[in-house]
């Protein structure tokens, strides 16, 4: 059954903007290292990070249609994030769609399959995260769903969930987590300040980790 999902619940702003400020490496170890997507998902230009709720799209291999359904369903700070239902590397995404996607205050987009344009794409300053670049085209046949649970890049993405992603990947927060994680990637990251300031003074990790044991403990020798 075909069908959009019109009212999501999303994270408030501020803690989808310290999501954002820790990033997707930090995230992930935050929340047990779990919720990335595949490797496969890069970003179309460098220097970029963004965080924000999640409006799933679920789309037929080849027909790009429900993208132009979801983009009625997008909020300020959403991002899109879209997976065809079998295999695809199409062009599904331009400069056009990022345009309509911009003025509704879409932040980005992450999809398991293709996108064009890319030199618009970069001077508009739209990031995108893909699976492909290709400029094959998509047609407008066959409906998809909007605000449904899919997989992309093979995790699990509700809508309303906490998307990040930056130079390093795209991670997913589930939303009744975000707040949980937000305060573990805080207390991460002052941890990993004070390890940086020790390593800048000629400490070595050996000593900071506490390593030295457990190496010998495995055979480890120095000769």
């Amino acid at each position: 059954m075909s069908r959009v999902i019109t009212r999501i619940e999303r994270v408030e702003p501020a803690l989808i903007q310290s999501l954002a400020e820790a990033g997707v490496a930090t995230v992930h170890e935050a929340q047990g290292r779990s919720g990335l997507l595949h490797p496969r998902l890069r970003p179309i230009f460098s220097g970029v990070r963004i965080a924000g709720s999640a409006v799933t799209v679920s789309v037929p291999p080849g027909d790009n249609w429900m993208m132009h359904v979801a983009i009625e369903q997008l909020g300020e700070g959403d991002i899109l994030v879209v997976a065809p239902t079998s295999d695809c590397t199409d062009g599904y995404f331009g400069d056009l769609l990022a345009t309509s996607a911009q003025a509704r205050g879409c932040r980005g987009l992450v999809i398991d399959a293709g996108v064009r344009d890319v030199r618009e794409l970069t001077a508009m300053g739209f990031p995108v995260w893909s699976r492909a670049v290709h400029a094959q085209g998509t047609v407008k046949e066959t409906l998809g769903s909007v605000n449904v649970p899919l997989v992309c890049g093979g995790a699990l993405v509700n809508a309303g969930d906490v998307v990040i992603a930056d130079d390093d990947g795209v991670c997913i927060v589930p939303r009744a987590d975000a707040a949980r994680v937000a305060a573990e990637a805080q207390a991460r990251e002052a941890r990993e300040a004070d390890k940086r300031e020790r390593l800048a003074r000629g400490e070595l990790g050996l000593d900071i980790y506490a390593m030295r044991e457990r190496l010998a403990g495995k055979g480890l020798r120095y000769e």
